[in-house]
């Protein structure tokens, strides 16, 4: 029994367990069960994936673009990104169905802990002008969604090599129907909302 406490939490490919994963386990979880008043962690909020895409309006003209974005994507996520085509055309923005205008990835699992982390711990901090994220957000059903207008703000992507400006929408999809109830899940994982005050005045 000792023996097996002392080795390091290792996820089912034997890589080690995210931070942000052993803090919910650890910590997270255990103080939603006190403030909700629930011993089943299946009746409490739990993140159930991310989805992070990229809308790219100027693939239209240059198919180099989607390219670029796919792979920037792909980099930033370590997952291989899926690029969604028009589903119909319309004519006023010039948009023919079938025509590649973003991409996406959804993460899953180990790959979703790492990106949050390095989300809230090296991604928001960058960003110009940063005052926290809104606390109006949520789409009612308890899933948060977030825009950055620079990609850049990932110190994994390469400023020499995207050189265009990219934004992204991030949907942290959480599973429960209470927004109260995830505003205080991701703010237990760290992530910066604005002041209640600040927002009043």
């Amino acid at each position: 029994m000792a023996k097996a406490a002392t080795k390091p939490a290792k996820s089912e490919g034997g890589a080690p367990v995210p931070r942000l994963k052993e803090r919910f386990e650890s910590e997270i979880l255990p103080a939603m069960r006190e403030k909700f008043g629930r011993q089943n962690r299946l009746a409490l909020p739990r993140i159930e994936k991310i989805v992070v895409s990229m809308g790219v309006g100027s693939a239209m003209s240059d198919k180099k673009h989607i390219e670029e974005a796919a792979s920037a994507m792909t980099d930033l996520t370590g997952q291989k990104a899926l690029i969604c085509k028009a589903r119909k055309s319309i004519a006023n923005f010039r948009l023919r169905e079938g025509v590649a205008i973003g991409c996406k990835v959804t993460l899953r699992g180990a790959r979703m802990y790492e990106f949050l982390d390095r989300l809230i711990a090296i991604a928001l901090p960058r960003v110009r002008d940063f005052r926290g994220l809104k606390l109006d957000a949520f789409d009612g059903h308890g899933n948060y969604s977030l825009g950055l207008t620079e990609q850049l703000v990932f110190p994994e992507l390469n400023p020499d090599k995207y050189l265009r400006p990219q934004g992204m929408n991030i949907a942290i999809c959480i599973a429960g129907d209470s927004d109260d109830e995830s505003r205080e899940l991701l703010r237990l994982f760290g992530l910066p909302f604005r002041n209640p005050d600040e927002v009043a005045a």
